[in-house]
């Protein structure tokens, strides 16, 4: 395994905004682009090497294909169907199984052993699709979650309370979709509770309800506006590789495999707080949710445990 080796498998907009954080911020050795489109792929490695003589640091960047994957540390998936306007990210479900699947195949077939991040939509139910496929330990499988869900949650209360956003701790948890939802209990700028602040100030808690709409909304606004969404993702993808490449062990709200009762759930990939470092998910971070939590987690897993049933395990299978 080549360590900062990393294989990108998607070169659209998704795909190639997390290639140019990374041109940018540096930290990676080797960049490999894989795509169905061939010469879009040779046109993207041209383009990015070019800025290479005023990136932080050397990389080797290529248009490759899936044999590349054989020695990297990391496979970050962004290939998939696009999400149209008026469009859920469930909708998208049975066309991205498929490609998740003959995508993880291809992976797989090349003797890959290290971490696969996936963000194709919807995110929780390809996690689960890839880990399934490519028989990985599930700690080696990583949805990119609610991590974007979270910087956009944090970014709106860094606004609204005129706080820097490096002290926002506050997480979007559940699906990265319409059921997600926020554990205002474990919110807090600085050491101080995001519920007593706005007590303390009297401020309408339903504030906090507007804040969190807002981040829901988020993505059917931008694509409303410009067809799709790519810079927040691209930097949340950057910031789940840094994490494992250099052995943070930083808390990120990624699609991580539930079992043996972990949130009250077992067999599922669903965004929560996990700890991240080398091996990929070292372990959850488990926080005591209220009964409105908790039933809200469960309407997020049964929502993609009912789409499993009818049709994702099928296609599995097949």
């Amino acid at each position: 395994m080549k360590k900062g080796k990393i294989v990108l498998v998607g070169t659209g907009f998704v795909g190639m905004s997390m290639a140019y954080s990374m041109l940018n911020r540096g930290g990676i050795n080797e960049l490999v682009l894989v795509d169905l489109d061939k010469e879009k792929t040779i046109g993207e490695e041209m383009d990015l090497s070019h800025g290479l003589p005023y990136a932080p640091q050397k990389m080797v960047i290529k248009a490759g294909d899936y044999s590349d994957c054989k020695d990297a540390q990391i496979v970050v998936i962004t290939a998939g169907a696009a999400q149209k306007p008026g469009q859920t990210r469930l909708e998208l479900a049975e066309v991205n199984t498929k490609i998740m699947k003959s995508i993880t195949k291809q992976i797989m077939a090349s003797g890959f052993n290290g971490i696969i991040i996936v963000a194709s939509n919807p995110v929780d139910l390809m996690t689960y699709v890839v880990a399934k496929v490519s028989g990985l330990p599930k700690n080696q499988v990583i949805g990119s979650g609610t991590v974007l869900d979270t910087a956009r949650l944090r970014y709106l209360l860094a606004d609204y309370f005129k706080i820097s956003s490096k002290n926002i701790h506050a997480y979007i948890m559940g699906e990265h979709g319409d059921s997600s939802f926020v554990p205002w209990k474990h919110a807090y700028i600085g050491c101080k509770k995001v519920i007593d602040i706005m007590r303390d100030n009297n401020l309408p808690m339903s504030d906090l309800d507007k804040v969190h709409k807002d981040v829901v909304n988020a993505a059917y606004e931008i694509i409303e506006k410009k067809k799709a969404t790519y810079y927040g993702i691209g930097m949340g993808l950057n910031r789940i590789v840094r994490a494992i490449l250099d052995n943070e062990n930083s808390i990120l709200t990624v699609s991580t495999y539930l079992e043996n009762g972990a949130y009250g759930q077992d067999d599922i990939y669903i965004g929560v707080p996990a700890v991240i470092n080398s091996h990929g998910v070292r372990e959850l971070l488990n926080l005591d949710l209220d009964k409105e939590e908790q039933e809200k987690l469960n309407n997020s897993c049964n929502i993609i445990k009912k789409m499993r049933k009818d049709s994702i395990d099928k296609i599995i299978e097949e």
